[in-house]
């Protein structure tokens, strides 16, 4: 084939069976739930020594080791990711709404009622309430149009 043929796109002969196929944009990936080598490695070692690690752990901890213990108990209470906040907000009917929602949050975070974090928690929620109000009220003008358009 001569270089200036278009439908040459560079390819050897006998690479094209190495290329990507079309919809596999990766290659085929780690099988699903499958896990890494170091996991399996661990879960066998562990097998057969779990009990009695715990029992060394739940023994050093009964001693005074704190870090024992912070590992006992990490288990059995685990962290808590969040909490309750309470937060007078104004009623949101329209997309216009949510600026003095949003306002109400930022006063919180502010005032020191709410952190930073948890204000934007909340603010994510505002957001999400925002869009969907907007995506109900674009449903609705394209329904009215379409339907002007039928007449």
């Amino acid at each position: 084939m001569p270089m200036s043929d278009p439908t040459n796109n560079g390819l050897k002969p006998g690479s094209e069976a190495t290329q990507f196929k079309p919809g596999n944009p990766g290659g085929p990936g780690r099988p699903q739930g499958s896990r890494n080598k170091a996991s399996l490695l661990l879960d066998e070692l562990a097998d057969g020594e779990a009990s009695s690690i715990l029992t060394q752990v739940m023994e050093a901890a009964k001693g005074g080791d704190m870090r024992a213990a912070e590992i006992v108990l990490a288990r059995i209470w685990p962290v808590k990711k969040g909490r309750p906040v309470s937060l007078k907000l104004p009623s949101i009917k329209a997309a216009t709404d949510v600026v003095a929602a949003m306002g109400a949050v930022a006063d919180a975070v502010g005032a020191g009622d709410l952190t930073p974090d948890e204000g934007q928690a909340v603010a994510s929620i505002l957001e999400a309430k925002r869009k969907a109000i907007e995506t109900v009220e674009l449903e609705s003008r394209v329904a009215a149009l379409e339907q002007e358009r039928r007449k």
